[in-house]
């Protein structure tokens, strides 16, 4: 029976990752199979802007297969844009804290596919964090 390993990112690695590492307009969106879907199930809101973190270590992660994530800049309080299409993907909400004005967070599960959403209100915009388990061993 294979073991299932928790992400490698931290909690507070990925909770600073939109503040201070986010990849420039122009950098290649490593992080996404297609940065015209939202995590593979849904096509990306018109007024999403996918963005990828400027890490090394997290660009090494998710070519391994190690870590999986997506990242979108959206327009002020959209903090459930991106749930509501997870959750029309098949997505149930297993687990979710409110929306403090600061973050809303949640894990959502499909099958064996677990993903953690995180929105954070910042100024002018909310940023979306969806990370999940990668697929390598």
């Amino acid at each position: 029976m294979r073991r299932v390993r928790p992400p490698v990112l931290s909690l507070s690695l990925l909770m600073a990752l939109p503040l201070t590492a986010c990849a420039p307009a122009n950098a290649p969106l490593y992080c996404f199979a297609d940065p015209a879907q939202v995590w593979g199930v849904s096509p990306l809101p018109a007024d999403a802007q996918p963005e990828c973190p400027d890490s090394d270590t997290v660009r090494s992660e998710v070519r391994s297969g190690k870590t999986r994530i997506e990242q979108f800049a959206l327009p002020a309080d959209q903090a459930e844009t991106v749930l509501k299409l997870m959750q029309g993907a098949g997505y149930a909400v297993v687990s979710r804290k409110p929306d403090d004005g600061i973050q809303l967070e949640a894990i959502l599960r499909k099958g064996g596919d677990q993903v953690m959403y995180f929105a954070e209100h910042q100024p002018g915009r909310t940023f979306v964090t969806l990370t999940g388990y990668g697929h390598g061993d």
